[in-house]
């Protein structure tokens, strides 16, 4: 059953596709919805389109300060409910201990070598509530990794990531290629983590 179409914290959501064991959408094991932390948040698009409608308060963490201002605005009155804007760069971001029933990662892990993705995922997993998981959305390379010249970020294949994700202690509960997108670019993956 999909994370989306059951009475899931996600399951509102038509972004994320991961299917998902039964723990997530009902019982005791049920994830929560009190609080989400938007990693690489940019101006808020996540934070806005997914994550408020579902969690009743949202964390944001960016690198760039002009983004987290400018989210202020795009956010408009719901933005009243996000409780922190962060500027940092995730290697250097720990996540408040035991605070986050879901970790939202998009289009950043790029951005991270290897050993910092590994660690920071480390402290995600620190910042979990009880039944709290982890998602990253990303591009995923078909084999190895592939560095892009223009921003210095890197496209892993899932093997790696797999790998990294491992490392870090966690396990992947559930993973899902984003279809209907054309061969030619880096295919599009949701995982979720615990």
């Amino acid at each position: 059953m999909a994370l989306r179409s059951a009475r899931a914290p996600l399951a509102a959501s038509p972004l994320l596709t991961v299917s998902a064991p039964p723990a997530f959408q009902e019982g005791p094991d049920r994830t929560g919805t009190s609080c989400a932390l938007d990693c690489g948040a940019g101006i808020g698009r996540i934070t806005k389109r997914l994550l408020l409608p579902l969690f009743a308060v949202v964390d944001m963490v960016d690198v760039t300060e002009d983004f987290l201002v400018k989210a202020k605005t795009y956010l408009g009155e719901e933005g009243k409910r996000v409780r922190n804007y962060f500027c940092c760069g995730l290697q250097d971001f720990s996540p408040e201990p035991s605070s986050y029933d879901v970790i939202w990662i998009q289009w950043v892990i790029g951005h991270l070598t290897d050993q910092h993705l590994a660690e920071f995922l480390r402290r995600c997993k620190r910042g979990l509530r009880p039944n709290g998981i982890i998602v990253i959305k990303d591009n995923m390379a078909q084999e190895g990794v592939i560095l892009d010249d223009v921003d210095s970020s890197v496209c892993r294949d899932l093997e790696v990531v797999h790998r990294i994700i491992r490392s870090a202690g966690l396990s992947l509960l559930a993973q899902e290629r984003q279809e209907n997108l054309p061969d030619e670019i880096y295919h599009v993956y949701s995982l979720a983590l615990r």
